[in-house]
């Protein structure tokens, strides 16, 4: 089954070239993909195909079944291999991305007839639900599997918090995956230039985010705060794919109404949630101080800067949030239209300033005769126009 990219005018492009690659992009990348799966079929590259398809660094420790009969947890560390893992999984978003695009959006869009600015945000709140969803449940699953809801203060005790279970270290590597491969799809995409910068920005800020809470191992704090960022999101893109399905606007107006309060509690609820872990929870713990190798970056600087982070960033989704919404206010507000004169009303008035005109210059004309006189000739001149 081939999976096609963004369709052209062109039906047969020169091979290797810019449209090819576009065309092709999602079979040119699952190719590459498969020759990681086979190499594990083989006995000489099976190792080799193993560090980028598997889940590294495993620091569970032997527990003597004797003494504990409980079923042993594998946990894992952070570590080198899993630059191989986030770019096998990198792959593996182009190929869902265009399996997402060819066989459900398009299909989609071309019953809606959208304009091409309606159609570029159509299929980008389709791609990002698809993926806030999976994030949403996925997260939300290890959150109460590792209890941080009801034990709050789990996000600190017991830092460094470097080992993890396999869905939670797994979730990572997905989401440092998902966010790398933002990049290759603008050009996959043929996005425009007026909306690269956006969307540039949008793929850093997830990128940069995830990348510092996984290596600080403020790993339960950056879940935690994904699932709420990740809620609103959802929230918005849903309500914006309904406004596109639905034509009469009722269902979108109340979407965007709960998308919008959402929006505002999330963003709340996550600078209470950094001040509690970072300024709070950690200041507490014993083990202060920055130790590399066991993984500790509990000092005063750190937690500072990690705050002052969130803070900013949530500062800066808020500043857009209002900016846009007094933007929309101030395009729908009633443009009041300016009161014309009517046509008999100009008449009359461009009437008069010619007669104004004419007894002006009939004033210049006559500069020695005296006031009485020219009133005279005034009358005469009005009683011969009127017989």
């Amino acid at each position: 089954m081939a999976l096609k990219g963004r369709k052209s005018s062109s039906k047969n492009p020169p091979i290797l070239s810019h449209e090819f690659v576009i065309q092709n992009h999602a079979d040119i990348v699952s190719c590459i993909a498969m020759v990681f799966v086979l190499g594990l079929m083989v006995q000489v590259t099976s190792p080799f195909a193993y560090m980028f398809i598997a889940v590294h660094h495993n620091v569970t420790r032997e527990q003597n079944s004797a003494i504990s009969e409980a079923p042993e947890i594998i946990r894992y560390t952070y570590g080198w291999k899993d630059v191989c893992a986030v770019f096998f999984y990198f792959l593996i978003c182009i190929v869902m991305h265009a399996i997402i695009q060819e066989y459900v959006l398009d299909k989609i869009s071309r019953k809606l007839h959208l304009s091409k600015a309606k159609h570029s945000k159509f299929n980008e709140s389709g791609q990002l639900l698809v993926f806030y969803l999976m994030s949403v449940l996925w997260s939300g699953d290890v959150i109460f599997r590792e209890n941080y809801v009801l034990n709050i203060s789990s996000l600190w005790e017991g830092y460094p918090h470097n080992e993890m279970v396999f869905m939670f270290k797994f979730f990572f590597i997905v989401q440092l995956s998902y966010w790398l491969h933002c990049y290759p799809e603008l050009y996959f995409q043929k996005t425009k230039r007026e909306e690269m910068p956006a969307r540039i920005t949008y793929a850093t800020l997830g990128l940069v985010y995830i990348l510092g809470a996984y290596l600080l191992n403020f790993s339960r704090v950056g879940i935690c705060l994904l699932a709420l960022h990740y809620t609103s999101e959802a929230l918005f893109h849903a309500t914006r794919l309904i406004y596109f399905l639905d034509k009469s606007e009722n269902g979108s107006k109340a979407g965007y109404l709960v998308a919008n309060a959402v929006f505002v509690l999330v963003r709340l609820g996550s600078i209470i949630l950094s001040v509690l872990t970072f300024w709070y929870g950690l200041s507490l713990s014993d083990r202060q101080g920055l130790d590399i190798e066991s993984g500790n970056f509990n000092t005063q600087i750190i937690r500072i800067a990690a705050l002052a982070a969130v803070c900013l960033l949530q500062a800066w989704l808020m500043w857009n949030f209002i900016t846009f919404h007094l933007k929309r206010m101030r395009e729908q507000a009633p443009v009041q239209p300016v009161a014309r004169k009517p046509k008999q009303e100009k008449k009359s008035a461009s009437k008069k300033r010619k007669e104004e005109h004419k007894r002006s210059v009939e004033d210049d004309e006559l500069p020695e005769v005296d006031q009485n006189t020219k009133k005279s000739l005034r009358s005469r001149t009005s009683a011969g126009k009127s017989k």
